[in-house]
């Protein structure tokens, strides 16, 4: 029986599942016998939409559909927790769903779940490992720049042991490395670069393929039971035929314990490198203040954000920030980085999606590095509550309305 912590091979039964999938299609297998033996009512992953630079999201119902989200796409730049929010749980709250996750997904998960914007008893998570993600047109700016190949020729990318490896039609192989891409300007999201959440322990379960030697490199997933819903899923998958699986061996551990050393070290070269560029003090504001001047005011840092879910926004509240003002003052970002301070999950989401290209999310994570080590909250790691503490927004919003006004200390004018 696999129990909570335990470390093994594991790879799917069906043969088709393990050609298509990423090596041995466990996920895919998961997902599939998840919705087969209703555990689940739907699954909901990515697959890909009109080329590998696409990732579409997809809610599944029917097991045989599952197939169509077999493999990886490191062009998905989605959140998906916030996606699944407004696609699907703010219409079916009880919706019981497998969710596959990355790192900044799973934290998100926790963060929105705090907020009581998901209920995580009715959610499976399976974690992918990730070393990162690219933007669709960064992928094919570099294709084309650095590896010399016309994107649309491209049918599979990955990125393994340091480099991005893409294959051709043809069946040819080229990598270069995530170091050399990245120097030039070329690689992963500046946020995927910081990341140190590369295993999402957070899950139920944490599926990779770092440390598949021997005989299953490329055949079997490296699985890391999370947690006791995990736990019970997989030996049900297993009793059931869909999955078979062996423990870990020894040298496997110590290698996928090094590739995640490795990641973790270059991550915070690249925090060191994105935070020292603004500076200390006042230089650090300025710089600040300047990059942020480019605002539009579109929101779509706020609509966006997993952390931002207030049903009353206050950057919208004219004795904050005038109607109208193109860009807004500096009140606007104030607003926003006090809200986010405690718990940004330097998903991206806020620098991804700005039409105005400013450098939110570095701003944001850097901003929250300080807060963390002031106050010691990590946020997404579990369900302990944030700094700034919690309320529930309508009640809250209700009780201090009955004072004769939305704001806990008058000190504006009406």
């Amino acid at each position: 029986m696999v129990a909570k912590g335990d470390l093994l091979y594991a790879w799917a039964k069906d043969s088709a599942i393990q050609e298509k999938g990423e090596t041995g299609g466990v996920i895919t297998a998961m997902l599939k016998y998840m919705l087969e033996s209703k555990m689940v009512d739907a699954v909901y992953a990515m697959k890909k939409g009109v080329d590998i630079y696409d990732a579409e999201p997809a809610l599944i119902t029917d097991p045989k559909d599952v197939i169509q989200t077999a493999g990886s796409l490191h062009c998905g730049t989605l959140l998906v927790p916030k996606q699944l929010t407004k696609c699907v749980l703010n219409a079916a709250p009880d919706m019981k769903i497998g969710v596959v996750v990355k790192g900044c997904d799973a934290m998100a998960m926790y963060e929105m779940a705090k907020r009581n914007q998901i209920n995580l008893d009715n959610i499976v998570m399976i974690g992918v490992n990730c070393g990162g993600t690219v933007k669709p047109t960064m992928a094919r700016k570099m294709i084309k720049e650095k590896f010399g190949v016309d994107p649309d020729t491209v049918v599979k990318e990955e990125i393994d042991k340091g480099q991005f490896i893409i294959q051709t039609a043809d069946g040819k192989h080229k990598g270069i490395s995530i170091d050399e891409l990245e120097e030039q300007g070329y690689g992963r999201r500046g946020n995927c670069r910081r990341c140190k959440t590369k295993v999402p322990r957070q899950a139920d379960l944490a599926c990779g393929n770092w440390g598949v030697i021997g005989d299953k490199a490329g055949k079997a997933t490296f699985v890391e039971v999370c947690s006791e819903k995990g736990a019970m899923a997989l030996n049900k998958a297993i009793a059931a035929g869909a999955i078979e699986s062996q423990p870990a061996p020894d040298k496997g551990k110590e290698i996928r314990g090094k590739v995640e050393g490795a990641m973790h070290k270059l991550a915070d070269k690249w925090r060191e490198k994105d935070f020292n560029s603004y500076g200390n003090g006042t230089e650090r504001l300025q710089a600040i203040m300047k990059d942020t001047s480019r605002c539009i005011r579109c929101y779509a840092c706020v609509e966006n954000c997993p952390i931002c879910y207030c049903t009353e926004c206050s950057t919208k509240k004219p004795y904050f920030v005038p109607s109208g003002a193109i860009p807004p003052g500096f009140m606007f970002h104030l607003i926003r980085f006090t809200h986010v301070a405690d718990s940004c999950i330097n998903c991206g989401q806020c620098e991804e999606l700005c039409p105005a290209e400013i450098d939110n999310a570095k701003i944001m994570h850097m901003v929250h590095k300080d807060v963390e080590a002031m106050f010691g909250y990590v946020p997404g790691v579990d369900m302990k509550l944030q700094v700034l503490g919690f309320a529930e927004e309508p009640e809250e919003r209700k009780r201090l309305a009955s004072t004769g006004t939305d704001q806990i200390f008058k000190i504006f004018k009406e």
